[in-house]
């Protein structure tokens, strides 16, 4: 493959006239992202269109774009096209917004996740379980195949519903799945073409779907409001917002940007807990030595009985198992960021308005941090082994001041669900059905993953 390498750019593919790199992008990104970090390192440079992309895998150079030098790289861009794909169902809430408004919302949201308030939340999450096993009991007593995935992104949903607003949104879970899976897809089209992406012109196909998966959301998110204050303010997030007034002007929040900060809460938890959840059922039928020291954790720490906040620390292996799954797939496989004044990275300059582009997924891979990095080994995570590693080597929630908020909370979530259905269920692999990662914003089974249920342990939930 030959290079660019004139002394302006660092190595990278050269790609194709007026398209670059486009083309092996869309084939397969994870490939293709990769492909290139064994072949030319640890800052390459490839153009799609006319957009320049600054690939970074370097720890240093990491933390140096993430949080040394993090005012100079905005998460949205100056692509009008880029933006009316974005816009309407993001708006301008925590995920994408920037300077003193993003700093505003971030004073807000803060404290629901806070250590002490996401300890009171743990039954929020292990009540949502207990209702799906014993669902599961009748269908593993039938022998019948259920799709884990999807069962994953409906308790997810449920559970974001009742801890960050105290609604219950299983009503919805079908129609909010399905319209998530399509945006995503547009989305992620539009993100792969960077510099070359093409309006959503009317009539089209795409343009009307899309259209239908932002009514679908907003319907789903007002609904959520309006039930909130049905129910009157209690001790959640969306109190939290709703009751929160400027400190100069002493305005509340506005109804559009409460609906803003709602949709993108719904969305970063749903996305990030439900195919995370996925990919562990996936792993853990894959292991099955894993799966037994698993199993002996839970029995010793547990003994079948329901799974408390105050359990985590006696569960490090469960911890370990998740991390590890994170490591492999990653809830955001990349992080972009514009830069807004020319800066210095190993020793190239990187201009403004160019893109620079991390991938926990590639990171996860990378020889030099993980011995035999494609195979799942939580033993990775011990403390030994993780004193070991650069800080900045894995980054699934991001890092510094504009990482995942709710990492800690999503980490508890994780550890609860996976404590709580392993001691109830072993899921097993349906052979034959294709697994397969579709990258959309986060890493799902394109196919789902079809289990059959063995129950092990009636005493769990």
């Amino acid at each position: 493959m030959p290079r660019i390498n004139n002394g302006k750019y660092p190595p990278g593919p050269l790609g194709l006239p007026f398209i670059g790199v486009l083309l092996r992008v869309w084939r397969d990104p994870l490939h293709f992202f990769v492909d290139v970090y064994r072949k030319y390192g640890e800052l390459i440079h490839f153009k799609i269109g006319p957009q320049h992309i600054y690939f970074i895998n370097h720890p240093d150079s990491i933390k140096h774009v993430l949080q040394d030098n993090h005012s100079n790289y905005r998460r949205r861009t100056s692509d009008r096209k880029f933006e009316s794909i974005l816009g309407p169902i993001l708006g301008q809430g925590l995920l994408v917004s920037e300077g003193e408004l993003w700093r505003r919302q971030r004073r807000l949201i803060q404290p629901a996740f806070h250590p002490q308030r996401i300890a009171s939340l743990s039954s929020k999450i292990t009540t949502p379980t207990i209702a799906m096993l014993e669902s599961w009991r009748a269908i593993a007593g039938r022998g019948e195949q259920i799709d884990i995935a999807e069962e994953m992104m409906h308790l997810s949903l449920r559970i974001v519903g009742q801890t960050l607003f105290n609604v219950d949104i299983s009503d919805d879970k079908e129609a909010i799945n399905r319209a998530m899976g399509i945006g995503l897809e547009i989305f992620n089209r539009h993100v792969q073409r960077m510099g070359i992406r093409l309006p959503l012109r009317f009539p089209s196909s795409e343009k009307r779907r899309y259209q239908q998966v932002h009514q679908t959301l907003d319907k789903a998110v007002y609904r959520i409001i309006a039930e909130h204050r049905r129910h009157g303010p209690t001790n959640d997030l969306l109190s939290s917002l709703m009751q929160a007034r400027d400190k100069e002007t002493g305005e509340g929040i506005g109804e559009r940007q409460l609906r803003d900060e709602v949709m993108n809460l719904m969305i970063a938890g749903y996305e990030t807990i439900g195919p995370t959840l996925a990919w562990i059922w996936y792993l853990l039928a894959s292991h099955p030595d894993v799966e037994r020291r698993l199993h002996a954790e839970l029995a010793s720490v547990l003994g079948g009985r329901v799974p408390t906040f105050d359990d985590l620390p006696n569960l490090p292996y469960t911890r370990m198992v998740i991390e590890e799954t994170l490591r492999l797939y990653s809830p955001g496989w990349f992080i972009f960021r514009t830069v807004v004044r020319d800066d210095e990275i190993g020793g190239y300059t990187i201009p403004a308005k160019s893109i620079v582009l991390i991938s926990p997924y590639v990171l996860g891979r990378q020889n030099v941090y993980w011995e035999n990095p494609e195979r799942f080994n939580p033993e990775r995570f011990s403390p030994s082994q993780t004193a070991e590693r650069p800080r900045f080597a894995y980054i699934p929630f991001g890092i510094g001041p504009r990482a995942c908020v709710g990492a800690s909370f999503a980490l508890m979530e994780l550890q609860l669900i996976l404590a709580q259905v392993g001691q109830a269920f072993r899921p097993k692999l349906v052979a034959g059905h294709p697994i397969e990662i579709q990258t959309l914003f986060t890493l799902r089974p394109r196919h789902g993953i079809l289990v059959t249920l063995h129950e092990r342990h009636r005493k769990a939930a």
